[in-house]
């Protein structure tokens, strides 16, 4: 028996928010993830103003933080992945 495999595109990071419980990941497909922030000691220790100074990287497939040196992929937020 033949099977093919079936590639599977991972959405992109639209948007971007951190609690101070969770980052909150808005994606291209419409779907809305969050993981704990603890999960990401550097953002869970940054100040509000350092948290909300994010930008996407990767065509969408990363967010970095420059103020506190934090680089989070969309593949393992998505996946439940912690560093």
């Amino acid at each position: 028996m033949k099977t093919s495999a079936v590639e599977t595109q991972l959405p992109d990071a639209i948007g971007v928010d951190v609690t101070g419980n969770a980052l909150i990941v808005e994606l291209s497909d419409g779907r809305t993830i969050a993981v704990p922030v603890d999960w990401y000691p550097r953002l869970a220790h940054a100040t509000e103003k350092e948290r909300a100074n994010w930008r996407i990287i990767g065509r969408g497939q990363g967010i970095h933080w420059e103020d506190v040196d934090e680089d989070v992929s969309v593949r393992d937020a998505v996946a439940g992945k912690a560093i």
